[in-house]
C-alpha cells in the first residue's frame, strides 16, 4: 500500500454536449505534469453531460460510447485513474446515475450507482426530479486502488451519514463525494457535510464539483452550481478548495500515517456501541 497517494481534482462547468466536456477533461488532465506523481484524477457529477433544463430527455451513454475509447487513452498515456464521478449511463434499457472508473491500463467500468436520488422542493428555485430519470443504486461500492480503499457516493448521498457509516466501519481510507451542488443547499451545507463526513469517518473526503453558471448548448436554459471542490483531511481540516466560478484543477497527496495518527488519538472503531450495518 502506498504511504502517499496522489489526487488531482478536476472542478468542471459541463454542458449539455459530451464533446465539449471531454475537451473541458483533456484541459484539466493536461495541468497534471509527471513530478506531481497523480495517481487518481477525479471529476465531478454530470461529468460527460450535464442537462441545464429540468424535465429535457437524457439519452444516456453506454461503455461502447467513442468517448471513453478517448478516456482509456488519457489515463493509459498519463498512467492514472480517472474517476468520472458521475455519468447518466445507459445500464439494461434504463438509465442510472452512475460513476465510472477508467484505468491505467485502459479498462473502464461502472463502480457504483447513485443511491439516493434527488428530489428536491428548495423555496426559491425549481422542483428537481431525478426519480423521473433515473433508477437508483442498491449498495455501496468500495474502489480499491494502489491499496487504498475509496468509499464511492454522489452528490445528494452526502446528507445520508448511515452511507458513510457504512464505509467507516469498512475503514476506507477516503471517500468520494463528486457533486453538482445547487447555490442555495451548497451555502447552506456543503462545507459543514463535508466536513462532518471526514471526522466522523477518520478519512480524506475528495468532492469534485460543478462551478458557475452553465448555459445550455442545444436549446435555451441556464443552470447555476456551488463550485467549491474540496479536499478535507481526516482531521477535518481543508487542504484544498475550487472556486465558485468554473473549471479548476487542484492537486493533493494524501497521507497514510495522517489517518493512521488520527485513528490513534480518537479510537472510534473500538468505541462503537450501536448496531452494526449489514454487510
Amino acid at each position: 500500500m502506498k504511504k502517499y497517494f496522489g489526487v488531482a481534482v478536476g472542478q468542471m462547468n459541463s454542458v449539455d454536449d459530451v464533446d465539449t466536456n471531454f475537451r473541458q477533461i483533456v484541459n484539466l488532465l493536461s495541468e497534471i505534469k509527471k513530478n506531481d506523481e497523480i495517481d487518481l484524477a477525479c471529476f465531478p457529477e454530470n461529468s460527460l453531460y450535464m442537462r441545464i433544463k429540468e424535465g429535457e430527455v437524457i439519452e444516456g451513454l453506454t461503455l461502447d460510447h467513442k468517448v471513453f475509447s478517448l478516456l482509456k487513452n488519457e489515463a493509459n498515456k498519463r498512467g492514472i485513474f480517472l474517476h468520472l464521478g458521475s455519468v447518466a449511463m445507459r445500464v439494461g434499457g434504463q438509465l442510472r446515475n452512475a460513476s465510472v472508473t477508467v484505468t491505467p491500463l485502459g479498462e473502464v467500468s461502472i463502480t457504483y450507482e447513485k443511491i439516493h436520488l434527488f428530489d428536491i422542493d428548495i423555496e426559491n428555485h425549481a422542483p428537481v426530479r431525478e426519480s423521473d430519470v433515473y433508477l437508483h443504486g442498491e449498495e455501496p461500492k468500495i474502489l480499491e486502488l494502489h491499496g487504498w480503499h475509496f468509499g464511492q457516493t454522489i452528490c445528494y448521498d452526502l446528507r445520508f451519514s448511515e452511507l458513510f457509516n457504512w464505509y467507516a466501519q469498512h475503514a476506507v481510507e477516503a471517500m468520494l463525494v463528486p457533486a453538482s451542488f445547487l447555490v442555495p443547499t451548497g451555502k447552506a451545507h456543503w462545507h459543514v457535510l463535508l466536513r462532518a463526513r471526514a471526522i466522523e469517518s477518520q478519512a480524506y473526503v475528495i468532492a469534485a464539483a460543478q462551478a458557475g453558471q452553465h448555459h445550455s448548448l442545444k436549446k435555451s436554459g441556464l443552470r447555476e452550481t456551488f463550485g467549491h471542490s474540496l479536499v478535507i483531511d481526516p482531521w477535518g481540516q481543508i487542504l484544498a478548495e475550487g472556486n465558485p466560478e468554473g473549471p479548476q484543477l487542484l492537486k493533493v497527496k494524501l497521507d497514510l500515517e495522517k489517518i493512521k495518527a488520527v485513528r490513534k488519538q480518537i479510537p472510534m472503531a473500538n468505541h462503537r456501541r450501536l448496531v452494526q450495518m449489514k454487510r
